[in-house]
Formats: structure tokens, sequence, C-alpha cells
């Protein structure tokens, strides 16, 4: 996944990839799809103007595998009910306007996610497409103001993937040790996230099957710092990072410090990935899991999950609720 805000950033890169396409300009084997994020997320925070125009015209020349419209208006946890609907028409009036060539419908995760769907079935030039993306995860998972609980995330996810099962839906911002694995259970086809490289910024690496842990204090950020088992597994760790210089280059500062837990935490985040797809090809998944992970916050959810399919009962978001309510 790479952002058109980075290559409008970059005019030189941007260029480049137009001349040459995405896969050519980046050095990545044909065989590996290349998604592009449209940046809404960056230039609404940024209060910039979205260059609809010129993500076209990148669309057109680029080539990516894989490209959402130009434009999703995002609503924000806090915003009022009206507001929201508001970020919801304005949405659907791009999904509509960008019918053609290949562009991804995105409808995003929120209070009026049900409203969403029922505007997106009205329309046959879109609900007829293979693809979807879910938007709006990230400021809840993040806990902003307001924030949907995360059963209510789940239900969400539950929803759309029950309505919307003869899609492939894409979920921005799943990048986590345990989102993945909720990602999996709910059978959605992809995730992006860049929390793997700002955790690095933090200070921050990923522990399979636990989360996050702080290794270094960088400035305001801080965290749940690494237990004595903890410290013995990464002992054990064979990313590039931990073979070459172990704890002691986590812990480094700067540029040097940064890329180690990068390196770290991409490489836990795709063995996270290879273990649950192992596992849930062979059928082994529910016997193994329990040992595996340890995350309090999404453990209740992946339990509730692993005992029956998502589409087996209307009511199972509700059930959610109400056990991580007793809890």
């Amino acid at each position: 996944m790479v952002s058109y805000a980075d290559f409008h950033q970059m005019p030189a890169a941007r260029q480049r990839a137009m001349e040459n396409g995405l896969h050519s300009s980046l050095g990545i084997p044909r065989r590996l799809k290349i998604f592009l994020d449209n940046g809404s997320f960056y230039f609404s925070r940024r209060g910039e103007r979205v260059p609809v125009k010129e993500y076209e015209e990148f669309v057109i020349q680029a080539r990516p595998d894989w490209h959402p419209i130009p434009q999703d208006f995002i609503p924000a946890p806090q915003m009022t009910l009206r507001q929201q609907r508001s970020c919801l028409q304005r949405t659907m009036q791009v999904n509509r306007d960008f019918r053609r060539d290949g562009y991804v419908p995105v409808i995003h995760i929120s209070r009026v996610l049900p409203e969403y769907i029922a505007e997106l079935k009205r329309f046959r030039s879109v609900k007829t497409k293979p693809a979807l993306a879910l938007g709006g995860i990230v400021p809840n998972l993040l806990r902003a103001p307001q924030a949907l609980s995360y059963a209510q995330i789940l239900e969400s996810l539950i929803i759309a993937r029950r309505d919307f099962a003869d899609k492939n839906i894409h979920v921005f911002g799943i990048g986590g040790t345990a989102t993945l694995h909720l990602a999996a259970l709910l059978r959605i086809d992809s995730a992006d996230s860049s929390g793997w490289r700002n955790r690095a910024a933090r200070g921050i690496i990923q522990m399979a099957g636990s989360g996050d842990r702080s290794v270094i204090q960088l400035g305001s950020w801080k965290g749940r710092e690494l237990s004595r088992q903890e410290r013995i597994e990464l002992r054990g760790c064979s990313c590039p990072a931990c073979q070459k210089e172990g704890l002691r280059g986590l812990r480094a500062t700067g540029a040097h410090g940064f890329r180690n837990r990068a390196t770290h935490n991409l490489w836990t985040l795709l063995e996270e990935t290879r273990w649950i797809t192992q596992h849930l090809r062979a059928g082994t998944y529910k016997d193994n899991y329990e040992k595996h992970l340890n995350n309090s916050t999404y453990r209740p959810l992946i339990e509730f999950l692993v005992k029956g399919s998502p589409e087996s009962s209307a009511c199972k978001a509700t059930a959610v609720r109400s056990l991580l309510a007793r809890e």
C-alpha cells in the first residue's frame, strides 16, 4: 500500500511513477500487487484541498493494481450525527461519480454505517462493483473522543462482511498483531496500516500475540514496558534487526534505532500473518490461538468469533457488547 499524498509531496517521484509505472519506479516485482491510498486522511488533517484531477491522472498513468475513489469524507467519532451524515452524502456522491474505471467505492465505520450500506445498495452501478473499502476505523481504534467501542467496531465489520459477502473487502488501518486475527476470522480480504512505522518512531515494538511494548522513551509517548519473559523471547527473534543487534539495537536512538524497530515490527506482522494463515488453512487455529494470544483488549472478541461463523446470527455483535460489559 502506497499513499498518493506521498507522491503529491514529491513531484519528481510522482513524475517517475507516471512515466514508468508504479512497479518499475518503486522496484517492486509485478507478481506483487500495489494498492494506492487516495490520501484523503492526510489532506483533510492539514486542511488542504484534495487534488482530485491530479489523482485521476496519476491512477491512469502510474497503473496501481487497486485504487479507491479520489476522495472520501471521513466522519470523526466526535462529530454529530448530522455531520456524519453530511460526510456520508458527500462520500456517496463521489462513489457515484467514480463508478467507472475500477475505482473502489468507500464507506466508513461510524454510527451511520447502516445508512452507508443502504445508500450503496440503492445504486446498481456502485452496488455491483467487485470490491469495497472500509475507512474510518483508525480514529476509533486510537480512542478518539466518543470513539466507538471495540465491540461496536467488530459489529461494523461483521455487518459489512455479511451484507457484502460477494465483494473483496479492504479495511484501511488494521495493522496490529491482534487485529490481524480479527481481520482473518472475519474473512477481510486485505488490510493496510502504517502503524508499524509510527510505532517504531515512538520507540515502540510489536510482540507476536501480545501487542505493543515500549523499548525506549521518546518524547511524550509512553507504553507498557517489556516483561522479563518478553525480553527472553526477543533473544530468539529471527528478524534481521534482532539477529544483528538484539535489544540493544531496538533501543538505539536516531535513524538507526528507528530502522531497527521498523524492521522488527514489519517482520513481526508478516510472521503473525503467516502463523494465522497456516493454522486457518490447516484447521488448527481453534486449538492453538489460546496459547499464542495474550492480548487482553482483543482476546474476548477473538474468542467470540472462534466459537462460530460471524454470519450465523444477527445478534452476535449485541452478544459481544454484553460480553465486554461484564469484564
